[in-house]
């Protein structure tokens, strides 16, 4: 089927569906909000409306909000222009608890103007706005100079030549007071002339540790206690041009994850110009270095066994973890007749995997074909380490591998659709890197259609109203929304397509859920192992050929399917909540439900009338 034909009979089955569950009201706003979107322009789109701000500015009038936030600005022949927009952004909070700190290290030729703006400032700001000329010592110096200059209880970093949100000094406070957290971050937007003109917005997932070892994907802006600063001794030079980058994986080693807080509004925008990172690192090419050298003492400093080594693009990182012993890996595949789908599969397994230390279980399904059970019989010759076991009973995807579980003797567990193929011969040593570090339990991995378009790069939930496939139907070879069809990161839930498990956590969640007969039972799962605390991994550098549901045929046009399709898509809602299928924390609420693109949601209202 022609792709955008495909990507537009889902949408009109979301949108039949979202009709019949909330009614046409809902099915409007959406279709108003992506053709405003889509058609009248972007103007202002993160901006909240006037009459937000001005109600921000009259609260704060009667009540100032704490704690203080300290802003600190390395400037450094800073254009006129570029730092007029800062000082005006600054000034312009709606809450005027900051203080703004600026170490100036423009040289002679400079330094004139850069006074001049400053005390300009100053006279509107008072004492809020300190300054203090310094020797350039480099980016980070410079930015521990700015900090010293502070007394609030916590800091922002800014950038001399980007602009502040009129909302982020209060909302970061709000979000302050309501959570109690010493690490917060906000989504940002990139711009080149003015703010109320975004070129694009960078919408960001709550705390993602895994993520955050490939890629700063933190950046601005980031808020933190000052304390907690000068307890690891602020910026380090030694990592000039991946500072930041840095000075977050210190941070957040002396915190746990309740204390991290992610606030979806775009507080910060981010010029785009030369010599600024916002266009690439190609403009600074000693970022690459930095950033391995502070992933790799990050790694020293935890106690963690890895190498770092670039990644997949420009500005992103690969951890090859050291894996713990040599663990076997039970692989179940669970299969009905097709047995030429199953023998692509064997065959590109024991010819491609590198990971020596595995078995395959094949779990006998209802076949009807008696070549099915010739083949069958021939397996454990041609295939060293291979059995086929019997399920007896009608199709449950649940119970059939929790009855292949029975089985198994590995360390872990794969479950592996029939209708695969590897592509890489590391693919398993690259799952196992990510399942046997500490707090991880789950790894997927990047699956393909046949026509090379991706068919699964993680699962986001609330997607289609229940669950979706990250990235389907993108091209292969591209880097994806934010880096994040190029780097190892965190989900929610991964595809039992191919599924990697930590045996006692399988048996620990009493496998999957037999409820689930067909859909959604890996949803469930992940879902049921990410809050007992474990993390859902899924990597780019595990890579298979999925020829879906070959072997299963198509639901569409079978009532008794259909019936029960819908009756495991309640039950998936009734243990987990519209809200908490909804508001999936490794995707973000600007980011639109309809589609799995990644693309901006046509409905901003979280951005206009924030809920802080």
């Amino acid at each position: 089927m022609n792709l955008k034909l495909k990507r537009l009979k889902e949408l009109l089955g979301y949108t039949l569906q979202v009709l019949r569950q909330e009614g046409l009201v809902p099915v409007v706003r959406r279709a108003a909000g992506f053709i405003k979107r889509r058609f009248f322009g972007k103007k202002a789109r993160y901006l909240p409306k006037k009459q937000v701000l001005e109600a921000q500015r009259k609260e704060c009038q009667n009540a100032p909000l704490g704690p203080v936030i300290s802003i600190c600005v390395p400037l450094y022949n800073t254009p006129e222009p570029f730092l007029r927009q800062l000082l005006d952004s600054v000034l312009g909070q709606t809450s005027p608890a900051w203080q703004l700190c600026l170490a100036d290290a423009s040289d002679a030729a400079h330094r004139p103007t850069v006074e001049r703006l400053v005390k300009e400032a100053a006279q509107k700001a008072g004492d809020r706005i300190r300054y203090q000329a310094v020797e350039n010592k480099g980016i980070s110096a410079n930015t521990n100079a700015a900090a010293a200059l502070a007394t609030g209880e916590y800091l922002a970093l800014a950038d001399h030549d980007d602009v502040l949100a009129p909302h982020a000094v209060y909302a970061m406070q709000k979000a302050i007071q309501k959570t109690g957290a010493a690490f917060l971050y906000s989504d940002e937007a990139l711009f080149s002339k003015k703010i109320e003109k975004p070129l694009v917005g960078h919408f960001k997932p709550d705390y993602a540790p895994d993520y955050l070892l490939c890629c700063n994907y933190i950046c601005h802006l980031a808020v933190f206690q000052r304390q907690l600063f000068l307890q690891v001794g602020g910026e380090r030079p030694e990592c000039d041009g991946s500072q930041d980058h840095d000075l977050f994986l210190r941070l957040l080693e002396k915190l746990t994850p309740d204390q991290v807080f992610h606030l979806p509004q775009v507080l910060y925008y981010w010029r785009v110009h030369s010599g600024s990172t916002s266009g690439g690192v190609e403009a600074k090419p000693y970022v690459a270095k930095a950033a391995k050298k502070a992933i790799a003492e990050h790694l020293q400093r935890t106690g963690q066994q890895g190498e770092v080594r670039d990644g997949l693009f420009p500005s992103t990182y690969k951890v090859d973890w050291v894996i713990p012993g040599e663990p076997l890996v039970s692989i179940l595949i669970p299969n009905k007749d097709h047995t030429e789908d199953l023998e692509k599969c064997l065959a590109s397994i024991y010819q491609k995997t590198t990971w020596q230390r595995f078995e395959v279980i094949v779990i006998e399904n209802n076949s009807t074909d008696p070549a099915t059970f010739a083949y069958y019989d021939q397996l454990p010759g041609r295939y060293p380490g291979c059995q086929v076991v019997q399920y007896q009973g009608g199709f449950n995807f649940s119970a059939i591998n929790n009855f292949g579980r029975k089985a198994a003797k590995g360390e872990y567990l794969l479950l592996l659709n029939n209708d695969v193929e590897v592509i890489n011969g590391d693919w398993l040593t690259e799952m196992l890197m990510q399942a046997s570090r500490p707090g991880a339990a789950i790894c997927g991995a990047m699956l393909y259609y046949p026509d090379d378009t991706i068919q699964h790069a993680g699962i986001i939930t609330g997607l289609g109203g229940y669950a979706g496939h990250s990235h389907k139907y993108h091209k292969a070879g591209g880097s994806g929304y934010m880096f994040r069809l190029a780097t190892v990161q965190d989900f929610s839930a991964v595809t039992a397509a191919c599924l990697l498990v930590r045996t006692e956590v399988y048996d620990q969640m009493g496998g999957l859920d037999e409820g689930f007969t067909v859909a959604f039972n890996d949803v469930d799962f992940c879902l049921r192992v990410r809050d007992a605390g474990w993390r859902v991994v899924w990597t780019p550098y595990a890579q298979l050929y999925h020829y879906e549901s070959k072997s299963r045929g198509s639901d569409e046009k079978d009532k008794a399917k259909k019936e029960r399709f819908s009756g495991e898509q309640k039950r998936l809602t009734d243990r987990f909540g519209r809200q908490g299928l909804t508001h999936d924390p490794y995707y973000n609420p600007s980011l639109t439900l309809d589609r799995e693109d990644f693309s901006e949601s046509a409905d901003l209202r979280n951005l206009k009338e924030p809920e802080l």
